[in-house]
């Protein structure tokens, strides 16, 4: 991964000043609140329900591990024990107290993280594919391309202040596990006709009140273009987005409005005039950020005789072999597999982990997969680089920390918001209802029977929990002062990626568990042979769902 050199290091040791030196005279009284709001965004601290909420980096989900036993330090000492691991592969607290914040800024920037543009109307977080350098339908690794993107997006004077948030998503397998097409950005990493890198790219999408899947800009962009097209499209969004209505100022509003051919055109024409003083990627510059991200030094293991000690280890224990089944996914390399962690175990918010937790997931990733962890955007933790026949070891290491729940890509492994037990912003609580839901399909074997749902929940229309695109997606609602939850089908964030359709009216609080029960009946009594549940909706459609949900009332 990347490494910080003197110039880095310096430059957040100023930034940390800076900010202790605004924070304290805004808390003298000499910097008013309107004053201060745009220096604390610009640093990842939001005002929240009930106290400050700090959002801290984590550049497109990989961390070490001295970093993540920093974040588990801030945890015990500046927060209540715990962070939240969000969907654009960042750590949030929620308790910190504004004093201290610009302690908590010093004590990353000694691990090399920070919390600079993590907020604002900005270049948020650039995301990737968690297994980005180990699948094995991988075309490409998309971490060096993301980290270029960081470097040149980061205090970036001309798209400091855009029109709204701007968030850029990098795939570089066959599988788009990055969710690119609803991103306002998306980059799909491709080989052109001579085995050249190149691009495809995306823009336009997202979710948040007006959702919406990404336009093809361009089928194929030289790599060494990138910065360039990326200034172009940027320019373009900053001249012509609006900024007088915050509901219509996301870059997807834009490509609407103009048409995808006139965007698309607008945007040719700056490029075209961009690549007159702006030279393309440097083949050297490049070079060394890919020498960033070697593989590890693994060792040669014999691939058939791994396999064979796991299928012995797996059928001799059955609640092992259940945990490998849904947590752990064949690797590039022989002899070695990538294992997700999973944060959501039943009664736990969906991306919570304790200081704890994140210290035995550091401990474990110094034994079994070279000090190396990913966050992804699905809430949960990887840990990449994992020899066979050590699996068995580190589940059992796994499971007294309450981080081997079985339940990966299942019902349960849900992706939730803070909602509004936490966030200003939101309508309704995110957090019970999952918590609801998990208690409610508690057993193992109805969820493996049921096969890969993907469950996700947003407190409000801003689509935190990424509600549109989840199989079954839950939106929380205000009806007159009261909690209330919008349920959707059909959603998908992968290659074939599809917004939900809404069923109906919506539900109070105490009902969804129940509504989620009737539509997961109708599905095993349609199902076909091997079918899954977003197949079986795309097949049947939606109005056998919302006749039989709104048939029957829901059992609580």
């Amino acid at each position: 991964m990347y490494r910080y050199d003197s110039l880095d290091q310096d430059m957040l040791a100023d930034r940390v000043n800076q900010f202790r030196d605004q924070t304290a005279r805004y808390l003298r009284g000499e910097l008013s609140e309107a004053e201060f709001r745009p220096l604390r965004l610009q640093n990842g601290l939001y005002v929240q329900r009930l106290a400050p909420m700090l959002r801290v980096a984590i550049p497109y989900g990989m961390l070490d591990s001295r970093q993540l036993r920093m974040l588990a330090h801030i945890a015990r000492r500046y927060d209540k024990g715990y962070g939240h691991f969000s969907t654009r592969q960042n750590i949030q607290f929620n308790w910190p107290r504004l004093e201290e914040v610009p302690d908590i800024l010093a004590d990353l920037a000694s691990v090399e993280m920070h919390a600079i543009q993590t907020s604002g109307n900005c270049i948020r977080n650039v995301t990737a594919d968690q297994y980005s350098g180990v699948a094995r339908d991988e075309v490409e690794d998309a971490r060096p391309w993301c980290e270029l993107i960081r470097q040149w997006s980061t205090f970036h004077p001309e798209f400091s202040f855009l029109p709204r948030k701007f968030k850029i998503a990098v795939s570089g397998s066959r599988s788009d596990r990055a969710a690119v097409k609803v991103h306002d950005i998306g980059l799909e990493l491709q080989r052109g006709p001579s085995g050249e890198t190149g691009f495809r790219v995306l823009a336009g999408g997202g979710l948040g009140r007006t959702p919406l899947i990404g336009a093809v800009v361009r089928e194929f962009l030289p790599a060494e273009e990138l910065l360039a097209y990326l200034e172009a499209i940027l320019r373009v969004y900053n001249r012509a987005g609006r900024r007088d209505n915050i509901y219509k100022a996301r870059i997807k509003i834009l490509v609407k409005a103009l048409g995808e051919d006139e965007f698309r055109a607008r945007v040719e024409r700056e490029w075209q005039d961009i690549r007159t003083r702006m030279a393309p990627v440097d083949p050297d510059r490049m070079a060394r950020v890919k020498a960033s991200f070697p593989p590890p030094p693994y060792i040669t293991l014999d691939g058939a005789s791994s396999d064979s000690l796991l299928a012995a280890q797996r059928a001799a224990d059955k609640a092992f072999d259940r945990w490998v089944s849904r947590n752990v996914l064949p690797h590039r390399q022989a002899g070695y597999a990538i294992v997700t962690v999973s944060l959501k175990p039943t009664g736990i918010a969906p991306g919570d982990a304790t200081d704890h937790q994140m210290e035995v997931v550091a401990d474990l990733a110094d034994a079994h997969s070279f000090g190396e962890i990913r966050v992804t955007h699905e809430q949960n933790l990887v840990l990449a680089d994992v020899r066979q026949d050590q699996l068995k070891d580190l589940w059992e290491r796994l499971r007294p920390a309450g981080l081997a729940t079985p339940n990966i890509g299942l019902l349960t492994d849900i992706i939730c918001c803070p909602g509004g037990d936490f966030c200003s912003l939101a309508n309704a609580k995110s957090i019970p209802v999952a918590e609801a839901i998990q208690r409610r399909f508690d057993d193992l074997d109805y969820l493996h029977d049921l096969g890969d749902i993907e469950l996700n929940i947003s407190g409000c229309m801003n689509a935190c929990g990424h509600h549109h695109v989840g199989h079954i997606g839950i939106l929380g609602v205000d009806k007159k002062g009261a909690e209330f939850y919008q349920v959707l089908l059909g959603g998908s964030q992968g290659n074939e990626a599809s917004l939900g359709a809404i069923l109906g009216p919506s539900f109070a609080n105490e009902e969804v568990p129940g509504v989620i029960a009737t539509i997961l009946e109708l599905y095993v009594s349609h199902r076909e042979p091997g079918e899954s549940f977003l197949e079986c909706v795309r097949r049947i459609g939606i109005e056998p769902f919302r006749e039989t949900v709104y048939a029957k009332p829901a059992r609580p």
